[in-house]
């Protein structure tokens, strides 16, 4: 097989893994699951992020069966940063983990408790990580994936994964306006997507009063689930 034809075929499958991955977490899937296995449907959350790992071994192979002519490599002082940036956002990720609830992410909650609905999410406050960006974990993945020197089936994967992330957000946030209407817009016109701004993020108080809003108008408050 050509190196063209090997680059090709690794980014066929990163597609058709971020298709099959939100089709699984999509309103629909999720609907048909539950109506035809009501019982068995607390264990849908887990199963999806098994069959998510599965389904990952295949681009994941390819990508590391042939990595391709190497592109660049970061010299000196820049590869020490390029690495360092890579470590921050890993110390990111454990910074993090506590604002998500583990068990619902992972699924194991949901087997001892029926979710409530079909995209059942804990009650949530906007994170201290939350009043920054509104997609923490996805600018950190973006740090690390951009970080590392670059072969040519690593800088496939890199574009197909940052395209993913970015529509990805798009869907998922379409899902919260439609829930939380006003109250998620003005998060989103106040704190950026993926890429944090300096100029641009919630105060603690701002970030209460946010809430509050959205208590007084009878509604509570999530993080955005991580699919």
């Amino acid at each position: 097989m050509s190196s063209a034809a090997h680059l090709m075929l690794l980014a066929a499958a990163w597609v058709l893994y971020g298709l099959v991955h939100s089709f699984l977490a999509g309103h629909a899937c999720k609907a048909w699951v539950k109506k035809r296995f009501p019982t068995g449907f607390r264990a849908y959350r887990l199963t999806f992020n098994l069959a998510a790992l599965l389904l990952l071994s295949v681009p994941l192979a390819l990508l590391f069966s042939y990595p391709g002519d190497p592109l660049w490599r970061w010299p000196g002082i820049w590869g020490w940063l390029a690495d360092a940036a890579a470590l921050a956002a890993i110390a990111g990720f454990a910074a993090t983990y506590k604002i998500y609830n583990t068990g619902e992410f992972l699924g194991t909650s949901q087997l001892r408790k029926a979710p409530a609905t079909l995209d059942d999410q804990a009650p949530m406050s906007v994170s201290w990580a939350h009043r920054f960006v509104r997609h923490p974990w996805y600018f950190l993945g973006l740090v690390i994936i951009w970080t590392r020197e670059m072969n040519a089936a690593l800088l496939v994967s890199a574009v197909v994964l940052t395209l993913y992330l970015f529509i990805g957000s798009r869907l998922e946030e379409r899902k919260l306006v439609g829930i939380y209407g006003e109250q998620y817009r003005d998060y989103q016109r106040r704190v950026p997507a993926m890429i944090p701004l300096p100029w641009r993020y919630l105060s603690r108080r701002e970030a209460e009063r946010l809430m509050s809003y959205g208590r007084s108008a009878g509604r509570g408050s999530e993080t955005p689930r991580k699919n």
